[in-house]
């Protein structure tokens, strides 16, 4: 009677992986598949028209590959054209984004912290978030002058602004009852940083750190369309422009699309690592 009451949960053990993998693969495969579908379309469509202003996927795919992506593997396939291009504007956005994060993060922390300095700095916070990011550039090109620590500061600065107003809002939504634990079991103030206010702050801080990401790659690209610019995936989009070379213009976007698409994913992976799943984060809110 056991052996056969426990044959059907081990069949039932059995078949539930494959299960699980199943529906797991479908949202997968149904998001792949729209975006085929869009890309088949595109591609009919552009061969239809035959437009040298709208060219299909596949040549603008082939184009950016022979441009920036058949390098040698030792160089990660980057040709010299592409290191020149791809690696500045990484490096700029790379450099922008840390300085707001690791900025935004502590005052966003230190404000949220604070009713009183919440209450004083909470309408500059909204008047600086309000205003358009590309309006602060000529700013910028006045106090650093062209080059690459105009375009830093000009990432840094806008970027900023989602980081410190949702780590400002994930400090002040920490649990009071789990502040009153933590002052009766005597904790020092850095391990209530560490251990609670940290914690119960990553998923407000994240949100703002995928905005913030989505800002840097906008102001590096506006920051390289400027005057003084030499390199960078904003300077070849203005070169290829002034030369009619549609082409090199689609691979750009595309190339753009791509970044935006890796970094997002990968923060993303970052955020499910330290935060874990959001429908279990809402669980246990």
């Amino acid at each position: 009677m056991k052996a056969g009451h426990g044959e059907p949960v081990i069949k039932a053990g059995r078949g539930a992986a494959p299960g699980a993998s199943r529906a797991a693969a479908v949202p997968f495969l149904l998001r792949w598949s729209v975006l085929t579908a869009a890309v088949v379309c595109w591609e009919l469509a552009a061969r239809a028209r035959g437009s040298v202003y709208f060219p299909p996927p596949l040549r603008i795919a082939r184009h950016a590959r022979d441009l920036w992506f058949s390098g040698p593997a030792g160089h990660l396939f980057l040709t010299s054209a592409g290191a020149g291009t791809i690696l500045p504007s990484l490096g700029r956005m790379a450099a922008g984004f840390a300085l707001a994060g690791v900025a935004g993060i502590a005052l966003g922390i230190a404000v949220g912290r604070s009713r009183r300095a919440y209450a004083l700095c909470n309408p500059v916070l909204q008047f600086a978030r309000a205003v358009p990011p590309p309006a602060l550039v000529p700013v910028f090109v006045v106090v650093f002058d062209f080059g690459t620590p105009m375009q830093v500061a000009s990432i840094a600065f806008s970027a900023v602004w989602p980081v410190l107003v949702n780590s400002a809002e994930g400090a002040r939504a920490t649990d009071p009852l789990r502040l009153q634990v933590a002052a009766v079991l005597r904790l020092t103030a850095p391990e209530r940083l560490w251990f609670l206010i940290l914690p119960s702050a990553l998923p407000r801080i994240f949100a703002g750190l995928r905005l913030s990401l989505s800002l840097s790659l906008i102001l590096m690209v506006f920051s390289e369309l400027l005057p003084g610019s030499d390199n960078g995936i904003g300077f070849t989009l203005t070169d290829a422009q002034t030369r009619s070379d549609l082409l090199t213009v689609w691979s750009a976007l595309l190339l753009l699309g791509a970044l935006g698409y890796l970094l997002n994913t990968g923060l993303l992976a970052v955020e499910r690592r330290l935060v874990g799943p959001r429908t279990s984060a809402g669980r246990t809110a």
